[in-house]
């Protein structure tokens, strides 16, 4: 398996985010968005940092539940109720993902949203990954 990451010097060079990614492998692994619920199924964190943190702990969780790793993810859309806020805390962000996910960028999006499932959840997580 192995996952090849594309940065054409005509775009704008990306910044925790690959422009595209292509995959060659046996096995696709769909990940459900996940959000900063605990185990009790309780919303943990007050702000956008730690409810991201948390939410990409689950997401890599679910994972390596299916024997994957975050150098695995070749997609990952992230899902926020105030994008502004999202952009504020950027570089906060960009210090989680390196922490728990390391340099190996998937093609990424965030997408503005009104609300989430549970209110309480400031951003959403899911994506694909290719395993071997």
């Amino acid at each position: 398996m192995s996952l090849q990451r594309h940065n054409p010097a005509d775009l704008s060079p990306p910044a925790g985010f690959s422009h595209a990614v292509t995959a060659s492998g046996t096995r696709l692994v769909f990940l459900a968005g996940q959000t900063a619920l605990d185990t009790d199924g309780k919303v943990v964190g007050e702000t956008l940092p730690e409810q991201f943190e948390k939410a990409l702990s689950n997401l890599l969780a679910a994972l390596a539940a299916a024997d994957g790793a975050p150098q695995d993810l070749a997609r990952v859309t992230v899902y926020a109720t105030d994008v502004a806020d999202y952009r504020a805390h950027a570089s906060a962000l960009g210090r989680i993902w390196r922490r728990l996910a390391g340099r190996d960028y998937p093609a990424m999006a965030v997408i503005g949203v009104v609300r989430l499932w549970d209110e309480e959840c400031l951003v959403e997580i899911d994506g694909f990954a290719v395993l071997p």
